[in-house]
């Protein structure tokens, strides 16, 4: 039994390449309870998710969530499934197609592999890395589609790769993009949505900044993601001057018990409407680099309940940047910028040296026995 795997085939003349992996949450197989118990029991599991002893955990997760949840999330996935199947994984193989189409456009980049991997569910991340192996790839770029870091997302996704790694005789030099909650070009991005959201359907009273939850500990333990949610909020804000009293941001999906990171959005679309009064208000997620359960059925559609319930008239959701062209376009410069330093992503290359070189390594290799 080998401990370590390896390239299916290898060429002396191979010409290396750059991966890139474009990471993600993940998602269902399908709107089934077996397939929601699948992929809740390997989401929970996760201790970057759930930092709790397994000890007290998992006779909560398997004698109770897993029993209980499966059939709601269920049900709420059936509300957002699309034809195309779940809407993050359609989204998720146009913006991959997309970044490939922009580095292929740029003569001085390359060769490389661009492959989709889910952190948790199908196409899985150990699998998109493997794929990029066979394609030749010695360097990986991973760029998980989270624009804040939070070690239950971006840390996880390092933990994944690691995990695949560690099983690799020959492992690539590797590289990883942290966080963009910042980048100029992602700002850029999320301002334009707005304004375009603007123009066609009008403007809302208030704009609300909703960004994904996690417990308030993580916080008070380091994690930098409260943090850099407030200042991509701002950055967006000042980006469409907007006055101070006309936005606000908000954190929604929380999970159990505990204090999670506030305010709620839950709370606060019901308290605009309530207590201030709002009649049209306007939500954006730039935490989610794709629709997806969190955005189309809790925002779009949970949200907008509580607010009309409380007296509001019209909640309008700006969809994510998904595969907007100035989003993937903002996603190819981050990746170039990255890799810089690499020979495929050089401003010049010499290609026809290169293969020269390369085949005289084939050759010498020949000479000493080698097969190829």
């Amino acid at each position: 039994m080998k401990l370590y795997s390896a390239k299916s085939t290898f060429e002396h003349d191979e010409m290396p390449s750059m991966g890139v992996l474009v990471a993600n949450l993940g998602t269902p197989d399908e709107p089934t309870a077996p397939a929601l118990r699948r992929y809740l029991r390997e989401f929970l599991s996760d201790p970057r998710v759930i930092e709790i002893p397994k000890w007290r955990w998992w006779p909560i997760l398997y004698g109770i969530v897993l029993r209980t949840r499966p059939k709601k999330s269920a049900a709420a996935y059936e509300e957002v499934w699309t034809e195309e199947g779940s809407p993050l994984l359609s989204i998720g193989q146009r913006q991959v197609a997309g970044i490939r189409e922009r580095l292929e456009a740029r003569s001085a980049v390359g060769p490389f592999a661009v492959e989709l991997g889910m952190r948790y569910g199908n196409p899985s991340i150990p699998s998109a890395l493997r794929r990029l192996r066979e394609a030749g790839a010695r360097r990986i770029l991973v760029l998980p589609l989270y624009p804040q870091y939070s070690a239950s997302t971006t840390g996880s996704t390092f933990d994944a790769v690691a995990q695949e790694l560690m099983k690799w005789r020959w492992v690539p030099e590797l590289r990883m993009v942290g966080q963009y909650h910042d980048d100029p070009a992602y700002i850029e991005s999320v301002a334009r949505s707005i304004q375009e959201h603007w123009e066609q359907e009008g403007r809302g009273e208030r704009l609300l900044f909703s960004f994904h939850g996690v417990p308030e500990r993580y916080l008070l333990d380091g994690d930098p993601y409260h943090c850099q949610c407030h200042k991509t909020a701002r950055l967006v804000a000042e980006r469409l001057e907007l006055p101070a009293g006309t936005w606000d941001v908000a954190f929604q999906s929380r999970f159990g018990n505990e204090e999670w990171l506030k305010p709620y959005t839950d709370e606060t679309v019901s308290h605009l409407a309530r207590e201030e009064g709002v009649k049209r208000l306007d939500v954006v997620c730039p935490g989610f680099s794709a629709d997806c359960l969190e955005t189309l059925e809790e925002i779009a559609g949970e949200n907008r309940e509580y607010f009309e319930e409380n007296g509001g008239e019209h909640l309008a959701y700006i969809p994510a940047l998904n595969d907007r062209h100035d989003h993937l376009d903002a996603l190819a410069r981050l990746i170039l910028h990255h890799a810089q330093g690499w020979p495929e992503a050089a401003a010049s290359r010499d290609w026809d040296e290169e293969r020269w070189q390369l085949a005289q390594t084939a050759e010498r290799a020949r000479n000493m026995g080698a097969e190829s």
